[in-house]
This record gives C-alpha cells, sequence and structure tokens, in this order.
C-alpha cells in the first residue's frame, strides 16, 4: 500500500514569532506525525535551491543543492533518515521540465542558449514565465540525469516526482505557435527518449525507487516498462479521477445525479496505468478554495460530504496522497508563508475529521483487499454503478483469492434510508467495520452507524420463470442488472453523505 502525505516543509509547522523549523527540528515531529495518522510515505515537495518563495519550489535553480533555507545538506540527510527509522518513505519533488529566467543561474550560461531551446517558440513557458531544458544536448541531458542519480544516491530518497510532465512530451504545451515535429505530430520526441533514459537509469540501478509521472494528458503506456514501449515510470498522478471527483463533489446534491457519471466514468481506465489518486497542493490555491470549502450546503454538511469523499478515494483502486492540512479540512487555502491552521483543532468539526482521517488511513494500510490488486478488475467489482436516481454507489474490493472482501457503499446526497437493498458477491455474513456517519467523527449516527461491528446477513432471491421473488418491504432497491441474476442482497440502513465499508464475515453456515 501506498499512502502519501505531501509536505511544504516550510508551511507545515513554523515557530510562534512565524521562522520556519529546520530540517533537524522538525525531523522528528513530520516523523512522529505521519506514523500517527497512518501515513506510510512523505513527498516532500522542491527542496532544490530556488529563489523565488512563491514558486513553492517549482523554479529550480540548483539542481545539485539542497535550499538552505532549512539548514544544511547534513542536516536535510538527517531529515530523511529520521523519515526512514520510522518506517516511511520518501518522495521528492524533482523539476526537468522548465527553470526560471534568473541570470544567476541557467539562463543563458554562457550568454548564449545553452540549457534552454535556442528556438523560443520551443525553449519557453510564457504562461510560467520560465524556460524549458534543450533535451537534444547530450551535456543538458547529462545534467538532469547526474541531478536525479544525486537526489536517490546521494541523499537516500526512495523516489522522485517528476513535475509538469506533460508540458515535456508535448511541443504544444501552453503554446499554440508551436510546430509539428518531422513525424507530424505535437510530440517532443527528445524530451520522451530523454524520460526513458532517466527512468531506465534509476530502475536498473536503483530498482525499489517510485517514479511518479505528474502527467495530465491520455498519452499513453506512461507506467509501462521502457523495454515494452513505455515511459518506464513506476506511477502516474491520476489527475482525470481527481478533476472528475471534485467537479461531482462541488455540485448541489439535488443536482448530483446529473454528474453520476464523473464517479462511474473513471472505472473505464482505472487499470490502464499505476495510478496515484492525488488531492494535492495544486487543489487548494489560487482561488479553488480548500477541499472543505468546495464542499456544497450547511457546516454539518459540508464535513459530511468530505468524508464521504475521503471514504470513495481511499476505496478506489490506486495509491493514496492528500497534502498536508487535508486531513483536518481548513477553510481556507493553504498559504505557503505561515504555518497550518493547526488550531482549528481546538473545534469539535475540525478534530473530529482529524480523528476520521487518522482511523481511514489505518483501515486502508491494514486491509489487503483495498491494495493487493490494483491493476485488474479481479480486485474491484461493481454491485451497483447505475443508481443514479438516489445517487449511491456501491462496489466490492477484493484480496487475492477473494481472501478479503468489503463492501462500499456511498450515498452521496443528504438523503437517508431506513431500508436499502444492496446486491453482494457472495451470501453470508457482512459486518460494518468503518462508517463516516458515526457521531464520533462528526456524524449523524443514523441507523446504527454508531454501532461497529453490526452485521447484516444476506438473502438470496430464489430464481423462477418470472424472473427472482422480491420482498414486499423493501424501500429502496439498488438498479444493478444483479438483481436479475439471483444474487444473494442484504437490506441495510444508509445515512445520508456518507460512506460505508462492510467485511465480508464468512458464510453464514460456517
Amino acid at each position: 500500500p501506498l499512502n502519501i502525505y505531501e509536505v511544504h516543509l516550510g508551511s507545515w509547522r513554523r515557530y510562534a514569532d512565524g521562522n520556519v523549523f529546520s530540517y533537524r527540528e522538525i525531523a522528528h515531529q513530520l516523523a512522529d506525525y505521519c506514523v500517527d495518522m497512518g501515513y506510510n510515505a512523505v513527498e516532500l515537495m522542491p527542496l532544490m535551491e530556488y529563489p523565488l518563495d512563491a514558486s513553492w519550489g517549482y523554479q529550480v535553480t540548483g539542481y545539485f543543492a539542497a535550499t538552505s533555507r532549512y539548514g544544511t545538506p547534513a542536516d536535510l540527510k538527517y531529515l530523511i533518515d529520521i523519515l526512514h527509522r520510522s518506517g516511511l518513505r520518501v518522495i521528492l519533488d524533482w523539476v526537468p521540465s522548465h527553470f526560471p529566467k534568473d541570470d544567476f543561474a541557467l539562463a543563458l550560461f554562457d550568454g548564449e542558449p545553452l540549457f534552454e531551446e535556442p528556438d523560443t517558440r520551443k525553449g519557453e513557458h510564457k504562461g510560467w514565465g520560465t524556460l524549458a531544458f534543450n533535451y537534444s544536448l547530450m551535456e543538458v541531458r547529462s545534467f538532469l540525469l547526474s541531478s536525479a542519480w544525486f537526489w536517490v544516491d546521494e541523499f537516500h530518497a526512495d523516489g522522485l516526482r517528476f513535475d509538469a510532465v506533460s508540458s515535456m512530451i508535448f511541443l504544444n504545451f501552453g503554446r499554440p505557435e508551436a510546430e509539428l515535429n518531422h513525424n507530424g505530430t505535437y510530440e517532443n520526441l527528445e524530451a520522451i527518449d530523454f524520460l526513458k533514459a532517466t527512468t531506465s537509469l534509476l530502475r536498473e540501478h536503483f530498482p525499489h525507487c517510485i517514479l511518479a509521472a505528474e502527467e495530465s494528458s491520455a498519452y499513453p503506456d506512461v507506467t509501462t516498462p521502457v523495454s515494452e514501449g513505455g515511459l518506464g515510470f513506476t506511477h502516474k498522478w491520476n489527475m482525470g479521477w481527481m478533476n472528475d471527483t471534485l467537479s461531482y463533489m462541488e455540485s448541489d446534491y439535488y443536482a448530483r445525479g446529473q454528474f453520476h457519471d464523473k464517479i462511474t466514468f473513471t472505472m473505464m481506465y482505472a487499470f490502464e496505468e499505476n495510478f496515484i489518486l492525488p488531492f494535492s497542493h495544486d487543489e487548494v490555491v489560487h482561488g479553488k478554495k480548500s477541499l472543505l470549502g468546495r464542499m456544497p450546503g450547511d457546516y454539518w454538511r459540508q464535513f459530511a460530504s468530505l468524508r464521504a469523499c475521503f471514504m470513495y478515494q481511499m476505496s478506489h483502486p490506486g495509491a493514496k496522497l492528500n497534502f498536508m492540512g487535508n486531513e483536518f479540512a481548513p477553510y481556507l487555502e493553504w498559504r505557503f508563508y505561515e504555518q497550518l491552521e493547526w488550531f482549528m483543532l481546538q473545534y469539535p468539526r475540525h478534530r473530529e475529521m482529524h480523528d476520521f482521517v487518522k482511523q481511514l488511513n489505518h483501515f486502508y494500510l491494514s486491509r489487503p483487499a483495498f491494495w493487493e490488486i490494483e491493476r485488474s478488475w479481479d480486485g474491484f467489482h461493481w454491485l451497483d454503478a447505475d443508481d443514479r436516481e438516489n445517487s449511491i454507489f456501491s462496489y466490492a474490493r477484493c484480496g487475492h483469492d477473494d481472501n478479503e472482501i468489503i463492501v462500499v457503499i456511498l450515498n452521496m446526497t443528504p438523503a437517508p434510508y431506513d431500508t436499502y437493498r444492496i446486491y453482494v458477491p457472495k451470501k453470508g455474513r457482512y459486518k460494518l467495520v468503518l462508517s463516516s456517519d458515526a457521531t464520533c467523527y462528526g456524524g449523524s449516527g443514523f441507523g446504527g452507524s454508531n454501532l461497529q461491528e453490526t452485521t447484516y446477513t444476506s438473502t438470496q432471491d430464489e430464481l423462477n420463470d418470472n424472473g427472482p421473488d422480491k420482498p414486499e418491504t423493501t424501500e429502496h432497491n439498488s438498479h444493478t442488472e444483479n438483481s436479475s441474476r439471483g444474487l444473494p442482497w442484504i437490506e441495510l440502513p444508509v445515512p445520508p453523505l456518507s460512506g460505508m465499508y462492510l467485511l465480508y464475515d464468512g458464510d453464514t453456515l460456517q
């Protein structure tokens, strides 16, 4: 399993006077917090030297220098070592896609274009005010390859997250005046070749290294090995899932049925790559609002909706990533120049969200059904993808050989249901092991959702000439075609704006 906590080191925590902690001072705090909260990896936003604080580190000038904002290179090694001792993997953001125009750095290094493309149509990102590397030069490739090697080899990073890969792959990314290549496409062939060379080198010498691509297009085979025609990354950020999910969650509750496909469509491509599901820093800045602020409705509904969203993220195929602060649901967007609003934890709703995310993280790590099979339908089965009217989704996650089965039920509207029928993959007992509607997490406790370990026993339809017999007492049925197959089903109360995990507990006859 891979559950990543994305951190901007200068604004996670600070001294009371606003000064930042050093690498050494923050090391034990960060390690202890992540372990306690149930994360097993930390992604550090760029720590390569950069001049502009407001760039968050993504306009790098020192590709072989740890930023001195937080101490010395030895101090950074200490931080990484402490995280490792706590069982946490460390992923460093790395920016091989562009660099700033500062005259003291790489731009016009010898008075002429050297690191950058001489043709400004290829060599400049006007939208970002930065320059693109000239990947056709072996000297530039060697410089960047050496930088990637340096951070993994010298600093013992467990992985690199490649920033803005789409801007490297496509000549027309942010450049409407771009020209076609000699193949008649907009692919940057030199950059693609560079990416393949980098991933091949690192995976050969550091086989356990995570290489994650922030890549937002439909470019194929990003996580396929180079030997099989791919780019060679180990993971790809699933930007489509993130955009569709947040678009759905932002819609008002009465209208969510109109956006039902934004939840179901993701499974059309969920197994094409080895995905990471990111709620990253980019989703809580520039007027987009915090995750909580995106949720519609009153105070209670916003928190309930966000808890349901996290239940969906954790049960969907793919590794997980959340930006710091998401775990206690701040109202304000992230601000890089001050620490997170930790004081919000004194308020019950934010403290309950914090407790909920902690429980959810540990549950995810402890349940193989959620991560043993990530890239095939063997690990995921829709139980009902079609209840658009009620905006209820249900599916099962399975481990190897069905050694563990968890049924997931998501109610994405504030309407509760006293009795709702869900078709299940096997007959037997299904035990409620986690509900986002429990009162200890700020929920309503509807229908006994406070009662952990509540068990529901399946019923089997009798098939006859007229189809399966259905009891007259059922208030709501799932709309899946499973009902025509004589599959077992359970009936249970479904709380408003909630997620429920039910663990298969064996056949009733055992």
